[in-house]
């Protein structure tokens, strides 16, 4: 059942009751309308996230990502039974990624011909446009709609700990790390760390 504006002029006109149906459609039309018309608040910017894909800022929030992951790290691991002390080096697959909306338009076309012989023949046309969504900034003019933002993929770690001769502290740190960053055992190296004199 379709529902609009002009049906519902016709209806409070008329001086008809509204079915209950109707009444729902109207009233989730009117909080759907106040949802998309209400501010959506000031977003926080994640710090970890990469603002830039050129230039120093790309390195910059690459290695500032790192050294705070690390630093989080050889903070838990440090405390982990037998580890001692802990120092960590990550290295990452890729840079942060930022999803942009975007308003895409479909259409299909499909055309069958036939010729006077009793022939067949079927055409399919598609087409695909693309177009970035863009949010009002203040003063700083329009910036893309981000809709998610994907922090990078850790690819290796390497722990020195005090305990990493250990094996069964070896084993802890390495379930450790795979439950945190979901990467291969064979990505993670554990060693016994130097004892400084």
């Amino acid at each position: 059942m379709k529902f609009n504006l002009k049906m519902l002029k016709e209806l409070l006109w008329k001086g008809e009751k509204l079915k209950k149906d109707q009444l729902l459609i109207l009233f989730l039309t009117g909080v759907l309308l106040l949802v998309i018309t209400l501010p959506a608040g000031k977003e926080k910017e994640n710090r970890k996230t990469v603002g830039s894909r050129t230039g120093q800022s790309v390195i910059t929030d690459r290695e500032s990502y790192t050294k705070e992951m690390e630093q989080e790290l050889e903070e838990m691991l440090s405390q982990m039974d037998g580890a001692g002390e802990v120092k960590v080096m990550l290295t990452l697959a890729s840079t942060a990624e930022k999803v942009i909306e975007k308003d895409r338009d479909t259409q299909s076309e499909q055309v069958k011909e036939s010729d006077h012989q009793g022939g067949e023949r079927t055409t399919d046309k598609d087409s695909l446009s693309e177009e970035t969504v863009y949010k009002k900034q203040n003063s700083n003019g329009d910036s893309p709609y981000v809709t998610k933002e994907l922090t990078p993929q850790v690819e290796g770690v390497v722990v020195l700990a005090t305990g990493g001769d250990n094996p069964e502290v070896a084993k802890h740190i390495t379930e450790a790390v795979q439950a945190l960053f979901g990467i291969d055992t064979h990505k993670i190296r554990i060693m016994k760390k130097n004892q400084k004199p």
